[in-house]
């Protein structure tokens, strides 16, 4: 199944089985793959086919769907039960996306507090997981909103950098850091994107740049070690990235780079804001140390394509996250609006589970 539409969905509920957009294929190929069970979805969220911590969160409810949908049983108790197994099953796919663990635990809330037959809670779970997915655009829009607030007021056209892809495709739809980006290029506010490569998958390369040109938004792709010297030539007026897991206190993870990356703008004064929704920030933890960071494959190091780029013989260190420190971070915009890291305490009794 191919498209080429420009309106960017990467996670969608179509009769009765999940679409996702096979982003290991981009940009050259813009393909779908049909997901109907469980083991499927969670396959897929470990390959990375769909990635982005709320598009990794959406589709994990649909997940959870997938799974009670195939429980036989009519005991509401081995019901929950196997409805557990599959959390943990889904759970153990991307360990740093706290959002995948967000929607685990909604769905699970969801069918304990839910009353009648098992029948009848497989209808509210799969209505509860449309509800994640269309709850992610809108809030998404929302953050878009909330970070042209806060952007620079000078100059009136900005250009902005980000790292890796907080867009469409990182979410169920618009994005976050791009959502930003978006929402300033539909103001007039936007002159253009830089975007970083982001090694080893190069997600800004592949992912961020593709969905620009879908757009018509002007974007200038670099590698990564060329930031500074952007920054350096005063062509970066501010720096906008996504996360996949914020502390209570700020700190925050997101692709490995983002923490060079804060680290170079506070040495040329550029604010570095942070785009997610509340349901990335985990008010359970208290700090950065705290973030489980996942490492993948060393291949993604070694080899493009086919081709290997190293001797045999050395060693490889591959964490997919770094933990950027709140005090870098000039503002985290939330569907709720752009608070200092130190604020975010008031937004935990908004956050839904």
């Amino acid at each position: 199944m191919t498209s080429t539409t420009s309106q960017v969905y990467p996670v969608i509920w179509q009769d009765d089985r999940v679409l996702l957009i096979e982003q290991n294929r981009l940009p050259n190929e813009y393909t779908f793959v049909e997901i109907k069970c469980c083991d499927d979805m969670a396959h897929a969220i470990k390959t990375m086919i769909v990635r982005g911590a709320p598009a990794i969160g959406v589709a994990a409810a649909y997940g959870m769907y997938l799974g009670a949908r195939d429980i036989q049983t009519e005991s509401r108790d081995e019901f929950l039960n196997e409805l557990e197994k599959i959390g943990k099953t889904l759970g153990q796919t991307r360990p740093t996306a706290v959002n995948l663990f967000w929607a685990i635990q909604r769905m699970l809330n969801t069918a304990r507090k839910t009353l009648g037959p098992v029948e009848y809670l497989k209808t509210v779970l799969l209505e509860t997981a449309k509800t994640i997915n269309a709850e992610d655009i809108q809030t998404c829009q929302a953050i878009g909103d909330k970070g042209l607030e806060v952007l620079p007021k000078n100059p009136e056209k900005l250009t902005l950098l980000t790292h890796c892809n907080a867009g469409a495709l990182a979410t169920a739809g618009y994005g976050t850091a791009l959502g930003v980006v978006r929402s300033a290029w539909t103001a007039g506010r936007l002159a253009r994107v830089y975007a970083d490569e982001t090694r080893p998958r190069l997600q800004g390369a592949k992912l961020t740049a593709w969905e620009c040109v879908q757009e018509g938004i002007p974007v200038t792709l670099i590698t990564d070690n060329m930031a500074a010297h952007c920054m350096q030539r005063g062509l970066i007026h501010a720096v906008v990235v996504g996360a996949d897991r914020i502390a209570a206190n700020g700190d925050t993870a997101n692709k490995i780079g983002t923490y060079s990356l804060a680290l170079v703008a506070k040495a040329h004064k550029v604010p570095f804001f942070v785009a997610a929704p509340l349901s990335t920030i985990d008010f359970s933890i208290g700090d950065g140390s705290q973030i489980p960071i996942e490492e993948r494959d060393p291949v993604e190091i070694y080899q493009v394509g086919n081709t290997r780029l190293t001797a045999e013989g050395v060693e490889f260190y591959n964490p997919a996250f770094d933990v950027t420190p709140a005090e870098l971070i000039a503002a985290i915009i939330t569907e709720y609006g752009a608070v200092v890291p130190s604020e975010l305490q008031q937004f935990q009794t908004k956050q839904v589970v």
